[in-house]
């Protein structure tokens, strides 16, 4: 694999894919990924961060097909889109390699290039609408996290070259060693749904606790497993009831408190908390606690996600 900088790179687009390719290597990848870093002319890049990273290829000398190339980003992809040289460079490697791919704004060099001509890409968020207005052939999508059109892979924003490159392993050497290398870099096995931009790769383990399955919907319930009817009075039972039966000594109106929590934020994340992530967070550790019925906590964090005071109505959210 061929990781591309130039300067003014950013460090992580760099660092993200290779850390990812050589924890593969660590935990057993056959056959092992080679990877090198290359600048146009061989020269050291000075990242946006100004720290220099010694380039180990020639791009204008590179010869032979490439199995991937990947482009970072950073504050200099407008000038190294404008290098003429740098793009009819990146085109002719590109044309052999089994996947081209970008970080972040490499997505500009890449469109530069005419390889995304006619595809759907990504990008950071905030540099989306500026790349859509200058490459109109391409369509800029700033919602995914990754994004793969044909032999084309772009990704988002500085860290989800972790995802981008995780999705590689996992093509190339399955699911279980992805998820051992996601573990060894204590990143996200899947990332958090209000994200705006989300990574559909790597799936969580259902959750083991009843109720906290019970929250997150049946396509998350481990199979074989009973799970109390939240509306228990179908069965011709109480809430109160199906609590105890799934916790011991779970109170009623436990579930004020994280209503509570989103009244006084007025339904707008704290900063530091994430907003109605956290929230499900904390709704499931008092789950663990014993201290929810499965409809309490449901509706708790309903209403906080979507700002309904105590003792208002509920919006008719399924």
């Amino acid at each position: 694999m061929v990781i591309v900088g130039y300067e003014e790179s950013a460090l992580l687009d760099i660092a993200c894919p290779a850390d990812v390719l050589d924890a593969a290597n660590r935990y057993g990848a056959t056959p092992a990924y080679d990877v090198t870093l290359a600048s146009l002319d061989g020269r050291p890049i000075r990242c946006q961060n100004t720290l220099t990273l010694a380039a180990q290829d020639r791009l204008d000398r590179l010869r032979g097909p490439v199995d991937t190339l990947i482009v970072a980003g950073g504050t200099g992809h407008a000038k190294a889109a404008a290098d003429v040289k740098l793009t009819t460079h990146v085109r002719r490697v590109a044309a052999t390699a089994r996947r081209v791919a970008s970080v972040r704004t490499g997505t500009s060099v890449l469109a530069a290039a005419g390889l995304l001509n006619g595809r759907r890409a990504t990008t950071h968020w905030m540099w989306a609408g500026m790349l859509g207005r200058r490459y109109p052939e391409v369509t800029i999508d700033p919602a995914p996290l990754v994004i793969q059109d044909g032999n084309a892979h772009t990704a988002a924003g500085v860290t989800s070259g972790l995802d981008l490159t995780l999705s590689f392993v996992e093509a190339d050497h399955g699911p279980s060693l992805a998820r051992e290398v996601a573990r060894g870099l204590v990143t996200y096995l899947q990332r958090p749904g209000n994200q705006a931009q989300v990574s559909m790769f790597h799936a969580a383990p259902p959750p083991e606790h009843r109720l906290v399955a019970d929250l997150a919907g049946p396509h998350h319930r481990p199979p074989g497993r009973r799970f109390v009817d939240p509306d228990a009075g179908r069965a011709g039972g109480t809430e109160r009831a199906a609590a105890d039966q799934a916790v011991p000594g779970a109170p009623r109106n436990a579930a004020r408190p994280v209503r509570q929590a989103g009244a006084n934020r007025g339904g707008v994340p704290a900063a530091g908390h994430h907003g109605p992530t956290a929230d499900r967070r904390r709704a499931a550790v008092r789950v663990q606690l014993g201290r929810n019925t499965a409809a309490g906590v449901r509706g708790a964090v309903r209403d906080t996600a979507v700002g309904v005071p105590p003792g208002a109505p509920a919006p008719g959210i399924a």
